[in-house]
């Protein structure tokens, strides 16, 4: 029966992994989130689906994530085959700024800015990946274990500087520390043929839970326009979580230990949109 932890689903593209995993029984599948008591669905799904287990626990606390891990080693056996670390910090306040766009005066919230987003997107993937590591070890004795980290199409430097993207700059260099995290990871066990890390981007996905203000309207469209030159055959419509999760669990699927290390879109290429 493989198994799978999914952080940061209580919600959105987490939520949806959830969903779809779940639906077949034969899965395990530990949802883990910082308040599951708070998502009316994922509460349902545990309620509907026995092979739905929920983990409280937040990826930058490593007591918790402790303790998670071992709950998910009394259910199976001391093995994981999956970990989907999605939970991630999208800090909207100053989107628009680049790194240079902080006025003087501005110099502490630069640093704070920045640094939240490393602790969550950085530190806290690296803190849950290590925490479930040994889980993982155990199943790659016997099969390919996967450690799927979500990245973005954002993190991509070529894309950045030929796009002029400079919107969600913490978030976007945080997650590109994160693709280099997954490929120390990668190196690290690349004697290992049984264990895969892989970056992956969702696509452009909307998991917005309100219509979007006037303001935060304005910002979308000039995303999209923006995207539309890179790639003038996409509909400029963004993935439902479900749509984005269906082509992510393709590409899971596909991915082999020659694959390590990689920085993949959804599509299973570099292609981001």
């Amino acid at each position: 029966m493989p198994s799978y932890v999914v952080t940061g689903s209580n919600r959105g593209i987490g939520l949806a992994f959830i969903r779809q995993l779940s639906e077949d029984p034969k899965n395990i599948v530990f949802a883990l989130a910082r308040d599951p008591d708070n998502s009316q669905e994922l509460q349902e799904l545990h309620k509907s689906r026995k092979n739905v287990h929920l983990l409280q626990g937040d990826i930058t606390d490593v007591k918790a994530l402790k303790a998670a891990a071992t709950k998910v080693g009394s259910v199976t056996g001391g093995k994981l085959d999956y970990l989907v670390n999605n939970a991630a910090l999208v800090d909207f306040n100053r989107q628009e700024l680049s790194p240079d766009g902080y006025t003087e005066g501005q110099e502490e919230l630069l640093e704070d800015d920045y640094l939240k987003s490393f602790k969550v997107n950085v530190i806290g993937v690296i803190h849950t990946t290590n925490t479930f590591l040994p889980l993982l070890l155990k199943t790659s004795e016997t099969t390919v274990a996967k450690i799927i980290s979500l990245s973005t199409g954002l993190a991509d430097p070529e894309l950045t500087v030929i796009g002029k993207l400079t919107d969600l700059s913490p978030y976007s260099v945080s997650k590109a520390a994160l693709n280099m995290v997954v490929a120390k990871y990668a190196a690290a066990h690349k004697d290992n043929s049984n264990i895969v890390f892989l970056a992956l981007s969702p696509g452009l996905v909307n998991t917005a839970l309100k219509p979007p203000t006037p303001e935060e309207l304005e910002n979308i469209k000039k995303t999209i326009a923006t995207f539309k030159k890179q790639y003038p055959d996409w509909s400029g419509v963004p993935l439902t979580a479900d749509q984005s999760v269906g082509y992510m669990l393709d590409v899971i699927k596909k991915v082999t230990a020659a694959d390590t290390g990689a920085f993949l879109s959804h599509w299973g290429n570099k292609q981001w949109l």
